[in-house]
C-alpha cells in the first residue's frame, strides 16, 4: 500500500477543506474514509510556498542556527515546519524549513496574502530564499498565471 502523502498536500487541503492526512490515518487504522469523492468539492485558490534554507541566488544551502523566527500570521495562512529560535539547520539534508501556503477566494486575493505573509516572516541567522519567492509573486508574468516549469529558468536567465 502506497502511504505516501504528496509535499503539496496543504494547498489541496486549503482548497478542498479536506484533512488528507487525518484521512490516511484513519485508513492505516482501518477505518473508512469521512468523506466521499463525490462530496469533495474545489474552492478557492492556494499558492505554496517552499521556505528553503538556502542564498536566494545561487541556491547554495545555508545551514546554521536560526538566532530568530517569527510565522506569519492571518486569514488564509498556513505555516507548516519544525523551526524555532535557536534551532540548527544541518548541512546534511532537503534544506527546505517550511512551507507556507496562502489561500483566497481568487489567484490575485492568495497572491496577496502569499506576499504579505513573506514579508511578516523572519528567519535569521541563516539565508533563505524568501526574497526569491517575494520577487516571484511580484513577477506579472506570475500573477497572470499560466507559468510551466521553464518559468523559474526563463525569469533568472538560466534558459
Amino acid at each position: 500500500m502506497n502511504t505516501r502523502v504528496q509535499v503539496e498536500h496543504p494547498v489541496t487541503e486549503m482548497v478542498t477543506g479536506i484533512d488528507i492526512v487525518r484521512e490516511q490515518i484513519l485508513i492505516a487504522a482501518g477505518e473508512k474514509l469521512s468523506v466521499k469523492q463525490k462530496d469533495i468539492g474545489w474552492r478557492g485558490h492556494a499558492i505554496e510556498c517552499r521556505i528553503n534554507a538556502e542564498d536566494p541566488k545561487t541556491f547554495m544551502p545555508s545551514p546554521g542556527r536560526i538566532t530568530l523566527y517569527h510565522p506569519p500570521g492571518g486569514p488564509g495562512i498556513r505555516v507548516d515546519t519544525h523551526v524555532y529560535t535557536n534551532y540548527f539547520v544541518p548541512p546534511y539534508y532537503d534544506s527546505m524549513v517550511g512551507k507556507l501556503i496562502a489561500y483566497g477566494d481568487t489567484r490575485e486575493q492568495a497572491i496577496a496574502r502569499m506576499r504579505i505573509a513573506l514579508t511578516e516572516m523572519v528567519i535569521d541567522g541563516i539565508k533563505t530564499n524568501i526574497p526569491l519567492q517575494m520577487d516571484i509573486m511580484n513577477d506579472a508574468a506570475f500573477q497572470a498565471g499560466g507559468v510551466n516549469i521553464h518559468y523559474l529558468e526563463k525569469k533568472l536567465g538560466l534558459k
